[in-house]
């Protein structure tokens, strides 16, 4: 839990800058309940930030539920000591927050920015006053709260039963592809730096570095600038797959296809 000091590298939130809330403001678990979205606008800011902004931090109380309109927020979790676990990152359409803003208890996680990124703010009282006054849509939010236990679950069950860091990097490389369609070779946005994927690999900057470099030579992946090419998926596949923990099939981690 948070311990009162600020984590390494944690930046303040100097890029905040409030802008106008756009036309439809509403969580994706709304989708087509208009009157609800509706009475879930007024309550809306939105607000931009830059790389780097932290937007809530563990152990301090839920300022409410946020929705991710654009950009990418890694949610995070650290030791005493200092040393930091990236749960799992989000994306575009997916919602923070929510938990403890319904259950009333302080954040589990810290969210911090990788990018660029607006945010939909729903104050916490304000959404659960909405919230006593539509008791109809609990099971939209039941659901909301599953899906967000299904992915931790599933970034924990990789981190605990890969025995290998190169294991734990084939599998988080194949959910950075999960939106990516089928095929042996797929490029997706990768902006992550050495650090951060040893962060969610549980391993040294070292070890991360080591292995990316390994998997190059091998013909498995390329990474130039922020863009990443795998060019082995089914080599990569075979790797994770070593560990026994099952290769993702319905995880998202930068986002939702809600095509």
């Amino acid at each position: 839990m948070y311990n009162g000091r600020r984590f390494r590298g944690q930046k303040r939130n100097s890029g905040l800058q409030p802008v106008p809330a756009s036309a439809s403001c509403a969580p994706p678990f709304l989708e087509g309940l208009e009157e609800s979205t509706q009475s879930l606008e007024r309550m809306t800011r939105e607000t931009s930030y830059s790389r780097g902004a932290v937007l809530f931090i563990e152990g301090q109380p839920s300022q409410g539920v946020m929705v991710i309109v654009s950009g990418r927020v890694k949610l995070s979790t650290a030791s005493a000591d200092g040393r930091t676990i990236i749960v799992r990152m989000a994306g575009p359409g997916e919602v923070l927050g929510l938990s403890a803003t319904v259950v009333g208890r302080p954040c589990e996680l810290t969210a911090e920015t990788l990018e660029a990124t607006r945010i939909k703010i729903i104050p916490r009282e304000s959404f659960r006053q909405w919230l006593r006054a539509h008791p109809e849509l609990a099971f939209q939010i039941a659901q909301e709260l599953a899906e967000e236990y299904n992915n931790t679950c599933q970034q924990l069950r990789t981190m605990l039963l890969s025995p290998t860091a190169a294991q734990r990097l084939a599998h988080t490389l194949l959910q950075l592809l999960r939106n990516a369609g089928p095929g042996k070779e797929a490029c997706v946005q990768f902006s992550l730096t050495h650090q951060e994927i040893a962060e969610m690999i549980g391993s040294s900057r070292e070890t991360a570095t080591r292995l990316l470099t390994t998997f190059r030579h091998k013909g498995m992946i390329e990474i130039e600038g922020s863009r990443l090419t795998v060019r082995n998926r089914e080599a990569l596949r075979k790797l994770a797959e070593k560990s026994c923990v099952p290769t993702p099939t319905g995880i998202r981690l930068l986002g939702r296809n809600r095509a």
